[in-house]
């Protein structure tokens, strides 16, 4: 189980959530939702399929608008920031999405050149090189520089994905379910590898994910989302021995064993 790292600052949240609702007509997605992130924290978010986790990060990130509530982000209440304002949140925000998001007609050094050319207009060629070396290298692949996504693995191109959203430095990392569709050894890998992103680059992070064993590997805290809102949040130990029966079968489920 993941220890509690010394660098989390508990004395500061860097996402900041009260009273979060949002619901698509008649369908109550989010009730009510609380959840601070603590600088340098990997947050887990576990829910069953369509009980609102995705439509939570979108929300931090301002792809969705809430309903009702508060959500204050890097010390920006998004209810009052501008399309401007917000695009520069957004720079400071890594969002690792399921599927990599990729561009197969690039090269991956291109793909990863793309977010610095295009957000980071100043750079030196050999300052946009080195970045792309520097990320490769976080993730194991600088032999895939001049790779096309299609010639890649599927843990591969997650772990591109993963650098692709490093590049530009984040403060704090957003993962949309970091091992689906992935084996369990490349599965182990990712999970290894959020927490080497933790350490080595200092972020925070959301993880939404199912995956127990993620969960366990990455979290320092876990909070657990049904019927839109956390019904319980600790260390792994304490979520699961909460005694909650649908917080059970969810462990069931996933066949984990100490």
């Amino acid at each position: 189980m993941k220890n509690l790292r010394t660098h989390i600052d508990t004395n500061e949240a860097v996402i900041h959530i009260r009273g979060l609702e949002k619901s698509f007509g008649n369908n109550h997605v989010l009730r009510g939702v609380d959840l601070d992130v603590y600088r340098g924290e990997n947050v887990v978010v576990l829910g069953r399929s369509g009980t609102g986790k995705s439509v939570l990060i979108k929300i931090i990130v301002g792809l969705l608008t809430a309903d009702n509530g508060y959500v204050e982000v890097l010390g920006k209440n998004l209810s009052k920031l501008d399309i401007v304002e917000l695009r520069e949140l957004r720079l400071r925000i890594g969002f690792s999405f399921q599927n990599s998001a990729l561009y197969d007609s690039m090269t991956i050094g291109e793909n990863l050149a793309f977010p610095l050319k295009r957000n980071k207009r100043n750079l030196a060629p050999k300052e946009i090189e080195n970045s792309i070396n520097e990320v490769l290298e976080e993730v194991g692949l600088l032999q895939t520089i001049n790779q096309r996504p299609s010639e890649l693995s599927g843990g591969q191109r997650k772990r591109i994905g993963i650098a692709r959203t490093l590049i530009l430095k984040p403060d704090i990392m957003l993962y949309d379910e970091p091992t689906a569709g992935l084996d369990p050894i490349t599965s182990m890998e990712i999970n290894n590898l959020i927490n080497e992103v933790q350490n080595d680059f200092h972020t925070s992070s959301i993880i939404i994910t199912h995956d127990l064993t993620c969960a366990k590997i990455t979290g320092d805290r876990l909070a657990v989302l049904l019927d839109g809102k956390f019904i319980a949040e600790g260390d792994f130990t304490e979520v699961f021995e909460h005694g909650d029966e649908r917080i059970q079968s969810f462990y069931d489920y996933n066949f984990i064993n100490d």
